[in-house]
């Protein structure tokens, strides 16, 4: 499959010679060591599910390539408890992972033991971390976050990761995580991956809150020659927005 580079123009990059994976980190290398992605895939019509209701039958190999260098990038992927329970999460290959619960319900995931120490983080209140264990099965270390009336405040989720040195992180939803992390203003950049789809399940990357909108930067655009489109968004430093 060939990617060819939109904006700025550039090369095409074709995914079965050896040297794509070079030029596929250089492209997505964030511009600073301490950096918040966003990493989604939807449909033209914006859904973020196709058919079966998850991600999986959006994405393509040119898309699950650039999921793997972005994820090879980040100290560590963040992810939310709604995503592992709808989506039957695995642990990624080349970096760790880190789950958000508030309930400490995990069931549904497709981790497997055995996992190697560090590998996988589970924040939480410290009052969920019993039923974490329970729904999860497999080992792991648990991050206490303090929790305010049953809710993880972003900036504390952040914090907590920053503290174990993981300071290149990957947000890949869901939906609640994402608007959360978008509300509070703390998001570098939103990579965008659009399926060449149009209609299925009505679900936005975001949940169904109305957000305030903020102007993004196109920074990156390639596409593959499926049609499927991959762009980086920038956000501007420093932007906090607000939930209606």
């Amino acid at each position: 499959m060939i990617l060819r580079q939109l904006s700025p123009a550039g090369p095409d990059i074709d995914l079965d010679e050896e040297s794509s994976r070079a030029s596929l980190l250089d492209l997505y290398r964030p511009p600073r060591p301490e950096w918040l992605r966003l990493n989604l895939i939807t449909t033209i019509s914006g859904s973020a599910a196709g058919s079966d209701g998850t991600s999986e039958t959006l994405t393509n190999p040119a898309d699950r390539r650039l999921l793997g260098v972005i994820r090879e990038l980040a100290d560590i992927v963040l992810i939310g408890a709604q995503s592992v329970r709808a989506e039957g999460f695995l642990l990624p290959r080349r970096t760790r992972l880190a789950v958000v619960t508030s309930s400490g319900d995990l069931s549904g995931h497709r981790i497997s033991a055995p996992v190697e120490p560090g590998r996988l983080l589970v924040l939480c209140p410290a009052s969920a971390i019993e039923r974490s264990r329970e729904t999860l099965g497999v080992d792991a270390d648990f991050v206490v976050v303090e929790d305010d009336a049953g809710r993880l405040a972003p900036s504390a989720i952040l914090t907590a990761l920053r503290a174990h040195d993981l300071r290149s992180i990957v947000c890949e939803g869901g939906p609640s995580l994402a608007a959360q992390l978008l509300a509070a203003g703390l998001l570098d950049e939103v990579c965008l991956s659009t399926s060449p789809r149009l209609g299925g399940p009505v679900l936005s990357p975001f949940g169904a809150a109305e957000l305030e909108s903020v102007d993004a930067e196109l920074s990156r655009l390639l596409v593959d020659d499926a049609s499927g489109l991959y762009a980086r968004w920038l956000l501007p430093a420093g932007h906090v927005l607000h939930e209606r």
